[in-house]
């Protein structure tokens, strides 16, 4: 399946936006203050504004990053980091309600270094690591539920797309410890969610 361009139509014919959740908005950054929509229901967990600013104060600079976000929900991590100034970013979401909305979140907020990829997690990280690509940072966050069922692919492929000095940036259940082979920066916990950052060497 092609990629959907950020400044192009969406992959899938195009939604009404599912509802508008309240807390999502750009926290730093060239768009810090806009809101974004995300999909109503429990299909996506859209990260709030205290644990993605936690979760940056954490990785630091990320400007002129190469960014991968996979699971990606309503795109608010990416989005994020292009605001403040990564140089790209590749969505990965098999949603389609969700993949349509990060679309236009994008084309609403005039980012057009990105690329949506309406797949599965585990195949985009095989063909990005069959072709050799690398990013400076990975942003992963499963649905908490399915926890379980992704961390063996993670563990397996995710180490490959860093590059040195690379960090991968974990969400999950606060009581989930991710163990990932890669460098462990930190593990902290807010509320019912835990942000766990691995480097690699």
């Amino acid at each position: 399946m092609r990629p959907c361009l950020a400044a192009r139509a969406a992959c899938y014919p195009p939604r009404p936006l599912s509802g508008q959740a309240p807390n999502v908005r750009i926290v730093a950054g060239s768009r810090k203050g806009h809101r974004i929509s995300a999909p109503r229901g429990v299909v996506t967990r859209p990260t709030g504004d205290r644990v993605r600013e936690a979760a940056f104060a954490l990785v630091g600079p990320v400007e002129d990053a190469q960014v991968l976000d996979l699971f990606a929900g309503s795109g608010a991590m990416g989005i994020e980091a292009l605001s403040r100034g990564a140089a790209r970013c590749v969505f990965v979401e098999n949603d389609r309600a969700a993949c349509a909305v990060v679309t236009r979140n994008l084309e609403k907020l005039g980012l057009t270094s990105a690329v949506v990829l309406c797949r599965e997690v585990a195949h985009v990280l095989r063909e990005e690591r069959g072709r050799g690509h690398r990013y400076r940072l990975v942003l992963a966050d499963p649905p908490y539920e399915e926890w379980d069922g992704h961390s063996g692919t993670l563990a397996e492929l995710l180490p490959d797309l860093l590059e040195p000095g690379g960090v991968a940036v974990v969400e999950s259940a606060a009581r989930v410890e991710p163990d990932l082979p890669l460098d462990l920066v930190t593990t902290r916990r807010y509320g019912s969610a835990r942000i766990t950052l691995y480097r690699r060497p």
